[in-house]
């Protein structure tokens, strides 16, 4: 039995008009350039940004989805202009509102060039930036203008709103800013190659930050916790297997609310940047107690 027409078109790729109809906010990524640029700096330049804006949902939104995708608005000498549809959805099915997509696109660019700006100037945040994936799409993001002497990138948050576009948060960086960020990002990667600090046997650890869903096997999670026998900031924590994972999650299910009135005795291994801690890496759950 054939198609129908409608049905046709159900399996056909959305398009641009399509999408830009149903996601009015939208990110936009322009390239301000003096020299042609090397078609792989300018993959990367928009696949970077996808890369962080997945990491931005799924640490700041666990309960929701992206699926970016890229569309060239225009090209011409000296200017490209592309758009990113976020495609956020909620994980039950249901589209993000449209306020709400306006004001996490809105966040993100807001973010996203703090970060720039904290690798331009070497003051990255305690961790922050922690893993080489993550610089290496700055990197990417900074490649793209750094070995043009006049270059520009912009990141803008816009919106259309009654057939008008308007932009709602925007970050622009220079090439020079662009070298000086990849020179540091360097840097930092070599810190980041260090090993880590010995392993602390049966320290008291205690939540400041929880989350119920399961955490990829060593990768920092959303999590963050005390362990003042080491430092008293609070500080990301990763799971070294899966076998202490569960344990760990179990603990926190069980307890809901009176988590924070928990202290966790463990075995950790503290993950250097340079000569701080970025994170604490649980490697053996003993027991819990009760904190007074």
């Amino acid at each position: 039995m054939g198609l129908e027409q409608n049905e046709i078109a159900n399996l056909r790729e959305p398009t641009y008009s399509h999408l830009m109809g149903k996601n009015p906010a939208h990110l936009t990524l322009k390239l301000d350039t003096d020299e042609p640029i090397e078609l792989g700096d300018f993959v990367g330049a928009f696949t970077s940004l996808a890369n962080e804006f997945e990491r931005y949902v799924a640490g700041e939104y666990p309960d929701a989805k992206a699926d970016p995708r890229i569309y060239i608005r225009e090209v011409r000498s000296g200017c490209i202009e592309a758009d990113i549809v976020t495609g956020l959805t909620l994980l039950a099915g249901s589209a993000i509102v449209h306020m709400d997509q306006i004001l996490i696109l809105e966040d993100f660019v807001k973010r996203w060039g703090a970060r720039i700006t904290s690798l331009v100037t070497n003051q990255v945040p305690d961790g922050e930036l922690s893993t080489a994936s993550q610089l290496n799409d700055f990197y990417r993001a900074a490649e793209s203008i750094a070995s043009d002497p006049v270059a520009n990138h912009r990141l803008e948050a816009a919106v259309y709103e009654d057939s008008k576009r308007g932009v709602k948060a925007a970050f622009e960086f220079s090439a020079i800013e662009a070298r000086t960020a990849q020179q540091n990002i360097e840097d930092r990667k070599k810190l980041l190659a260090r090993p880590s600090a010995s392993r602390r046997k049966r320290v008291l650890m205690v939540y400041t930050r929880t989350d119920i869903h399961d955490a990829k096997i060593n990768k920092r999670s959303s999590e963050r916790v005390v362990i003042r026998d080491i430092s008293g900031k609070d500080l990301p924590v990763m799971y070294a297997s899966e076998l202490v994972e569960q344990e760990v999650r179990q603990q926190i299910r069980e307890a809901d609310e009176n988590v924070y009135k928990k202290g966790f005795v463990v075995d950790v291994s503290a993950q250097m940047l340079g000569e701080r801690i970025a994170a604490y890496s649980i490697m053996a759950f003993h027991h819990t107690i009760d904190l007074d």
